[in-house]
């Protein structure tokens, strides 16, 4: 397991005719506030404010297609070449991260090659470091160099 120390910061959050609203630091925009979405936007402050990933090289909530199927993943970083670096999987905070979910992000990597797989609850954050054609569990998420 990762051990996740979060900012300071936290997620800009407003009440917009009465439906509670977050700001997405990456899209530049306001979203519903879902409990996903709140994982989402602290793990991204993480990224950018404690690891130091250029908030350019992150994308978020894009659409990929893995066989015949079209998926959203829900944060990828990159590289300074543009290739992902890091794919990352948020579960709201009450879902148990199972091999389930590291069975989809593994999927997604199937499309996008990245060398380090995330799954996070917010509370709780796995690792995997691809070597050769496997993936290993680390304890630590490599920050940006």
């Amino acid at each position: 397991m990762v051990k996740v120390v979060y900012p300071q910061t936290k997620p800009a959050i407003k009440t917009e005719s009465g439906i509670e609203l977050i700001f997405c630091l990456i899209r530049k925009k306001w979203l519903t506030i879902t409990p996903e979405e709140w994982v989402r936007q602290n793990f991204l402050l993480y990224l950018t404010e404690v690891l130091g990933y250029s908030k350019t090289l992150i994308a978020v909530e894009k659409k990929i297609i893995v066989g015949e199927l079209e998926k959203r993943f829900d944060i990828v970083v990159y590289d300074v070449a543009i290739r992902p670096l890091i794919v990352v999987e948020c579960k709201e905070m009450n879902v148990v991260l199972s091999p389930a979910t590291l069975s989809q992000v593994l999927r997604y990597n199937i499309k996008l090659n990245a060398g380090y797989l995330i799954i996070t609850n917010g509370s709780f954050s796995y690792a995997f470091k691809k070597t050769d054609d496997s993936f290993h569990e680390v304890d630590k998420i490599p920050a940006a160099k």
